[in-house]
């Protein structure tokens, strides 16, 4: 019964024309240096913080300096060897801080991407989490960041776009509900190779 309703339907619309999909709408890509201040606007605005460091050992120190008012800190699994700060390791859920390193971040959006595999407790229960971001892995679409990273994608990923918060009850704005209450994203110029 399945095979004739088909085969009717494909002769009542052999005769009409083919719709073509238009070709996907592609932007200009913004200047590294634009992209990096877009950024920065963007995840401002949602309540997120961001700096600049040119490079690995002066992410070092501005995380060594950090450091020194927390008394322990959770580690993504990703997170570079030399940038761990000098604290004692603790579980998520007892951690004041977390530490990861991004896949990626998003401009248009102030996004930054993370792997499920870096290990989502230390993304989400310590109150404050830094990231830190490769600026060559600073796209400035989703779609742009989604493409390059298709080939390292793993089964899930998180894209925070700044601190947690919610007004679900009372309609009260409250930071730090289902995840950090302060997100800082660090750029890094000059990452590990």
């Amino acid at each position: 019964m399945r095979d004739p309703i088909l085969r009717r339907i494909h002769r009542a619309l052999e005769h009409r024309p083919r719709l073509e999909l238009p070709p996907p709408l592609t932007l200009p890509s913004p200047s590294p240096e634009e992209a990096l201040r877009l950024f920065q606007e963007r995840l401002g605005s949602n309540g997120g913080e961001t700096l600049y460091l040119p490079d690995l050992d002066a992410a070092r120190a501005w995380l060594a300096q950090l450091a020194q008012g927390y008394s322990g800190v959770a580690l993504g699994h990703q997170l570079p060897e030399a940038l761990r700060p000098d604290l004692p390791q603790l579980p998520p859920e007892e951690a004041p801080l977390g530490v990861s390193w991004a896949l990626g971040a998003v401009a248009e959006t102030g996004t930054v991407i993370l792997s499920s595999a870096d290990g989502r407790r230390a993304q989400l229960l310590p109150p404050t989490h830094v990231v830190f971001v490769p600026q060559e892995r600073l796209y400035g679409t989703l779609l742009e960041a989604l493409t390059a990273l298709r080939d390292a994608l793993p089964a899930a990923l998180g894209l925070h776009s700044g601190p947690s918060k919610s007004a679900d009850i009372g309609q009260i704005m409250v930071r730090g509900v289902h995840g950090p209450g302060r997100l800082i994203a660090a750029v890094v110029a000059a990452p590990p190779g």
